[in-house]
C-alpha cells in the first residue's frame, strides 16, 4: 500500500504513469541480429565504468620523471608521468591491469559491434525512411568512436602509441597552408610537444564521451522507440504490425542477461588474452621505432592506405602538397564515411522510393545494394590487410615491393570483382526463389517414370515460405509534384540508374 501510494503521489506531481504503462507493453522482435546493437551499447557501458576507474590513477602529463616502480626492467629510466602512471596502474594498483585490459577489449568489441550492426542495417535496408536520420547518427558515432579510440590509445605515451602520434603529426603537417599551424596548436610546440597528452586526455574523457552520451541514447533508444522496430518478412506481418515479446518482463529480463554476458566475455578476454603490454614497448623516444608495430584493428585500414600509396608530391605556389599522405589519411576514410552517409539518399533518388518501411529486405532481394555493400567490405578489407604488408612479406618470404603492388592492384580490382560476383549470386538466388514459389519445394523424393526417366517430387510452397521468398514489390512511382520534376538530362540519368538497379 505504501509503495502504491508513493507511486500515485509521484505521478500526480510529475506525471508519466500513462507513458510508463505503454512502454512496458512495447513489443520487441526476437531475431538474433537485433542483439548486435545491444552488444555495442553494453560494451560502451563497460568502457564508461572502467574508464572512470582509470581516471583515478592516470596522470595526463608529459613532465619527465625517473621511474622507480615495481617493474624492475624500467627502473631508473626517464619517462613521462603519463607512462609512469600507466605502469603504476598495471603493476601497483589492485585490479589496475584488469581494468586497463577490460577498457581496451571493450573498445575493440564496441567498434566491432558497431561495424556488424551497420552492415546488418545496410544489407537489410534498415536505413530507409523513416530511419535515415538514425543511420546518419550511427555513421557519426562510428567516426567519433574511432577517433576517441585513437586518442585513448595514445595516452600512455609508450613507444607504440608514440609512433601513432608521429603519424598523426605528419598527417596534420601535410595539410596545405594551415598544416604547420594546426600541428603547433595541437601539440603545443615542435613534436612531440609538451601538451599533447593533456589535450588528448581532455578530449578522450570529457568532450567525446559527452557527445557519445548524447548521441547513443538518441540513436539506440529515443529514435528507435519512436519509429518502432524493423522486422523480417513473415506471414501476417506488414509495416503496421510488430511481432515479438513485450518490454516487461520478457525483453527486460533477456537484455539484462545479455548485458551480463557481454560483461563476462569482456572480462574473460581481459583475463586470458593480453592486449597492449606497454611495459614491453618502453617510453616513447622520437628517435626509436618498434619493428612490426601494428595499430588496433579499427585503424588498420588507414595504416594500409598509407603503406600502399605511391610517393606523390607536387608544389603549388611554393607550397608542397604531399598526396602520399593526404590521400590515404583524408581521402580514404573520407570516401568510406561519405559513401555511408550519402547512400540512403542516393538509393531513394535512384529508386524514387519515398515510402515508409518497417519490413526488412533479405540481402538477395536488392542485388545492387548487396553488391555495393560487398564492394565496400572488400575495399576496407584490402586496406586493412595492406596495413600488415611487412609482416606478410616476412612470413611468406615475398618481396615487400611485390606485396605492395598486389595490394595496389587489389584495391582497384577487388571491389569491382566483389560487386560483380555478389550481384550475380543474388540474381541466382532470386531465380531459385521464384522457381520454388512457381513449381514447389524440392522434397528429395525421386520417382522413376514408365519411360525410364527420373523426376523429383515437389510439394507446393506453404504460405509461410511464400511470404519469406517473395520480395515486396517496389512502390509505384509517385506522381511528380510541382517543382519535383528534375531537368530532362537528370531524369534520363535517373531512369537509366533505376533500370540498372532493378535489373
Amino acid at each position: 500500500m505504501k509503495g502504491s501510494s508513493l507511486a500515485r503521489a509521484l505521478d500526480e506531481r510529475v506525471g508519466g504513469a500513462g507513458f510508463l504503462k505503454k512502454a512496458m507493453r512495447k513489443v520487441f522482435p526476437d531475431h538474433w541480429t537485433f542483439l548486435l546493437g545491444e552488444i555495442a551499447l553494453y560494451a560502451f557501458v563497460v568502457i564508461l565504468l572502467t574508464g572512470v576507474f582509470l581516471t583515478f590513477f592516470f596522470k595526463p602529463s608529459m613532465k619527465e620523471v625517473v621511474y622507480d616502480g615495481m617493474y624492475v626492467p624500467l627502473r631508473g629510466v626517464t619517462m613521462s608521468e603519463a607512462y609512469a602512471s600507466s605502469l603504476e596502474i598495471s603493476f601497483e594498483v589492485r585490479g589496475g591491469l584488469l581494468m586497463r585490459q577490460m577498457h581496451h577489449w571493450a573498445t575493440l568489441v564496441f567498434l566491432a559491434a558497431i561495424v556488424a550492426h551497420a552492415l546488418r542495417n545496410f544489407f537489410t535496408g534498415a536505413f530507409r525512411k523513416p530511419r535515415d536520420l538514425n543511420w546518419l547518427i550511427g555513421v557519426a558515432l562510428f567516426g567519433i568512436v574511432m577517433l576517441n579510440g585513437l586518442f585513448g590509445y595514445s595516452l600512455p605515451d609508450d613507444l607504440l602509441s608514440g609512433a601513432g602520434l608521429r603519424i598523426l603529426h605528419g598527417v596534420t603537417v601535410s595539410v596545405p597552408l594551415v598544416g604547420t599551424y594546426l600541428a603547433m596548436f595541437l601539440f603545443g610546440g615542435e613534436f612531440p610537444g609538451e601538451d599533447i597528452v593533456a589535450r588528448l586526455y581532455s578530449l578522450h574523457v570529457l568532450l567525446i564521451p559527452a557527445l557519445l552520451l548524447l548521441l547513443i541514447p538518441l540513436h539506440a533508444v529515443v529514435l528507435t522507440w519512436r519509429q518502432t522496430h524493423t522486422q523480417f518478412r513473415a506471414k501476417g506481418l506488414n509495416d503496421r504490425v510488430v511481432r515479438g515479446a513485450p518490454f516487461y518482463p520478457a525483453f527486460l529480463a533477456k537484455t539484462t542477461v545479455f548485458f551480463l554476458w557481454v560483461l563476462g566475455v569482456v572480462t574473460l578476454l581481459a583475463t586470458v588474452f593480453q592486449v597492449n603490454p606497454i611495459w614491453l614497448y618502453g617510453p616513447y623516444v622520437p628517435g626509436h621505432v618498434s619493428a612490426g608495430s601494428q595499430p588496433d584493428w579499427y585503424m588498420g585500414f588507414l595504416e594500409g592506405a598509407l603503406r600502399i600509396m605511391p610517393a606523390w608530391e607536387f608544389t603549388v605556389f611554393g607550397q608542397t602538397v604531399a598526396m602520399s599522405v593526404l590521400i590515404p589519411a583524408l581521402a580514404a576514410p573520407g570516401l568510406l564515411f561519405a559513401a555511408l552517409a550519402l547512400y540512403p539518399f542516393a538509393e531513394r533518388w535512384i529508386t524514387r522510393d519515398r515510402a515508409v518501411h518497417h519490413l526488412l529486405d533479405r540481402p538477395r532481394d536488392v542485388p545492387m545494394r548487396a553488391g555495393l555493400g560487398v564492394a565496400g567490405i572488400v575495399y576496407y578489407g584490402v586496406l586493412w590487410a595492406a596495413g600488415g604488408n611487412d609482416l606478410i612479406a616476412t612470413t611468406f618470404h615475398i618481396s615487400l615491393y611485390a606485396t605492395t603492388w598486389i595490394f595496389r592492384v587489389a584495391i582497384v580490382a577487388g571491389p569491382v570483382l566483389g560487386f560483380v560476383v555478389t550481384r550475380r549470386i543474388c540474381h541466382g538466388l532470386l531465380a531459385r526463389d521464384r522457381h520454388t514459389v512457381a513449381h514447389g519445394v524440392e522434397t528429395g523424393v525421386i520417382v522413376r517414370s514408365g519411360s525410364g526417366g527420373y523426376t523429383e517430387v515437389e510439394r507446393p510452397a506453404t504460405e509461410e515460405e511464400t511470404a519469406v521468398l517473395v520480395p515486396a514489390p517496389r512502390p509505384a512511382l509517385p506522381p511528380a509534384a510541382t517543382g519535383d520534376v528534375p531537368p530532362p538530362a537528370a531524369r534520363r540519368v535517373q531512369d537509366a540508374l533505376r533500370r540498372s538497379w532493378d535489373g
